[in-house]
């Protein structure tokens, strides 16, 4: 009796217990990131289950890819690190070229290469994952974070749309007395100046679109402020390392200029690092195709920030003149009469040039990444035409 008593325990037990216990992979975002840190919001891996890609549409589409590809990438010279997957699976792959041709490493899918202004996309994840969490607001003025910052119309939407009407700091770090150029600038730096100095406004606020790098190094200084880590920090814990981007970091001059894979001209010239390779947020980020496609997986998830807050990463915020071009909240986007758009961040640093493409309605994502100077990446948005009803033209010359 006392053994079919135990027994029945045992069974209750199971059928009641069971549910409130909880692993990892059930727990909700807002349970992952307190695990963490309180404070820290994350950026959670898909959990969507996709449906299978047939191994005729695989064949097909890889077909068309490699032949484009070896129109732009044919020569053994080139330096390419690309990626094309739908539904998180990978159709093609291609990696070629020599990554440091000191020590003649080659480019491999476990490469790290620098990822240039598609950094953006990352950095305004990191924010927008702490506007979700409430931690700041969209229509939030800079000054309340940074009591130093200058100009008092400046908010994180128009930093995030580049409304501010900011001067770029490669540009005001040149005037005269401004800044020493033999002295690396730090985003410390840039902030102190623009008070400083007395840096103008290139143009009113919120008035129209001016692509400024200015703008993500302040915003690198905003995610440092509000999680109370230095941005590299914050980066690696909110969204490299819950995403398992382990070939992804931040580059810090100081810390990685002897083992970072550096960037040459089309001639083969290694370039050198300048005074201006310690700002980040608006570039420095080094990464690789796989991983930036588990970056793209986690933001497409419903899981990323509430679909309010969605909508307005992807709603064009220059509208003052009609045209197919505008710009998101991080994100690059293409609108056309038909309803259809495109979004992507594009990259050019030193000799690095990179190109992020993320197709939402067929759940296509194209990594183009090299560290020896060539556009050719960014005529991979033609690929998109593969996949769904944009106006790219597959065999049209660049």
């Amino acid at each position: 009796m006392r053994r079919f008593l135990l027994l029945f325990i045992l069974v209750l037990s199971v059928l009641f217990l069971r549910p409130w216990a909880c692993t990892k992979q059930d727990r909700t975002g807002s349970e992952l990131s307190d695990m963490i840190d309180g404070r820290i919001p994350i950026l959670l891996p898909s959990q969507v289950n996709y449906s299978k890609l047939s191994r005729n549409y695989i064949a097909d589409k890889r077909y068309a890819i490699d032949k484009f590809c070896s129109k732009f990438w044919s020569s053994d010279q080139s330096n390419l690190s690309f990626l094309v997957a739908k539904n998180g699976q990978i159709i093609y792959e291609r990696y070629q070229g020599i990554g440091k041709r000191e020590t003649q490493t080659p480019i491999t899918a476990e490469t790290p290469l620098h990822i240039a202004s598609v950094s953006k996309v990352v950095t305004a994840t990191a924010v927008l994952l702490l506007v979700n969490k409430n931690q700041i607001s969209l229509d939030q003025k800079i000054n309340s974070i940074l009591p130093s910052f200058p100009y008092p119309e400046v908010t994180i939407r128009s930093l995030l749309a580049h409304r501010s009407g900011m001067r770029n700091y490669a540009y005001f770090t040149e005037d005269p007395g401004v800044w020493d150029r033999n002295q690396t600038l730090s985003n410390e730096d840039v902030l102190r100046l623009l008070g400083k100095k007395n840096i103008q406004l290139e143009s009113p606020s919120n008035s129209h679109f001016s692509y400024c790098n200015t703008n993500y190094a302040i915003l690198a200084l905003v995610i440092e402020k509000i999680t109370g880590l230095r941005y590299p920090e914050a980066i690696q814990k909110m969204i490299f390392t819950p995403l398992g981007m382990s070939h992804s970091f931040v580059f810090e001059l100081d810390k990685a200029q002897e083992t970072a894979m550096p960037s040459y001209k089309g001639n083969n010239v290694r370039l050198a690092y300048d005074y201006l390779d310690a700002v980040y947020g608006d570039k420095n980020i080094y990464s690789t195709p796989r991983d930036l496609l588990k970056f793209d997986l986690a933001r497409k998830s419903d899981q990323f920030v509430s679909p309010e807050l969605r909508k307005q990463i992807y709603q064009g915020y220059s509208n003052e003149r009609k045209g197919v071009k505008n710009y998101g909240l991080g994100i690059r986007m293409m609108e056309w009469e038909n309803g259809k758009n495109f979004y992507f961040h594009n990259g050019w640093w030193h000799g690095s040039t990179s190109t992020y493409i993320t197709l939402l309605d067929e759940n296509v994502t194209i990594i183009g990444l090299s560290n020896k100077f060539t556009k050719n990446v960014y005529a991979s948005r033609k690929l998109a035409s593969l996949f769904g009803d944009y106006p790219f033209e597959m065999e049209e010359d660049e």
